[in-house]
């Protein structure tokens, strides 16, 4: 037992932390010097309450792995999207009655949003919950517009990108408008709203936030 404990601390450690003890003096001695040598900055009462109890833990530090960054998986960029064609229409989809349920869908959408549409029913108010609102499925015309060919043009609104209407007219024509420019009426249940498109120039998903 003697050399064990000289192999833990020198002979002269040994003799300065008094370790040189027989029996259980000895394995009580060597436990209070471990510690004291071992937590230098703790306070000889607090080694004498870290001894009252069942176990003694003593302080090491690890080493925290850093956490490794997920790469998170990118979807297919604008210009690919463009490459693929994914949000073309089909000339055979087309067609003005194919998206007459959207716009019922689209009816019962702002109903819900303006909290049922009533004749006393303030025109603001439906202006505002308008302009942040989805308008896929809205009935849109151009009342005023820079190009005079596109004043008019009426129809169910397919897809909406930052600068254009995508328009199918009751003609089955597919008439892509420019928003720049141009200013546009939505009517439901008898309210009219007016779209001021140079004031428009956001993604339906940027208007919501």
């Amino acid at each position: 037992m003697k050399s064990v404990i000289y192999n833990a601390f020198s002979q002269k450690e040994a003799k300065e932390f008094d370790v040189q003890h027989t029996g259980a003096q000895r394995a009580e001695a060597f436990v209070r010097a471990f510690l004291k040598r071992s937590m230098p900055h703790m306070s000889q009462q607090v080694r004498e309450d870290l001894l009252q109890r069942k176990a003694v833990v003593l302080e090491y530090f690890t080493h925290r792995k850093q956490k490794e960054k997920k790469k998170k998986s990118r979807g297919l960029s604008a210009k690919q999207r463009r490459e693929l064609r994914l949000f073309d229409i089909k000339p055979e989809q087309q067609r003005y009655s194919l998206f007459l349920p959207l716009h019922e869908l689209w009816k019962q959408y702002i109903r819900d949003l303006c909290n049922g549409l009533k004749p006393d029913t303030q025109p603001q108010m439906i202006q505002a919950k308008l302009l942040k609102a989805d308008l896929h499925g809205a009935i849109v015309s151009v009342t005023k517009s820079k190009c005079p060919s596109y004043v008019g043009v009426t129809g169910i609104l397919l897809q909406e990108t930052k600068h254009v209407f995508k328009i199918i007219t009751k003609e089955d024509r597919l008439k892509v408008i420019p928003k720049l420019n141009c200013v546009f009426t939505v009517e439901i249940d008898g309210f009219i709203s007016y779209i001021y498109g140079s004031k428009f120039q956001l993604r339906s998903s940027e208007r919501s936030l």
